[in-house]
């Protein structure tokens, strides 16, 4: 969940992050919709870029205390 909410609010395509991360398309895809969950290494590959690009990633307890944060862009 935090994976695409981070993307959807830094206006990155699925695409652009699978390019940038160099992972697959589909791996996104995939995680995004729940149907699996990535590798750790692909994991830190998404969190890598996510946060280069401005996404700070909220650990909590459960989904309901997660979240995204957005640092301005310079």
């Amino acid at each position: 969940m935090q994976c695409r909410l981070a993307r959807i609010g830094l206006s990155i395509s699925r695409i652009e992050l699978a390019q940038r991360a160099d992972v697959a398309e589909r791996t996104i895809a995939d995680f995004e919709s729940g149907k699996r969950k990535p590798i750790r290494g692909t994991l830190d590959k998404l969190e890598r870029v996510l946060a280069a690009a401005g996404a700070e990633f909220l650990d909590g307890d459960d989904d309901a205390e997660a979240g995204v944060l957005f640092r301005k862009r310079k």
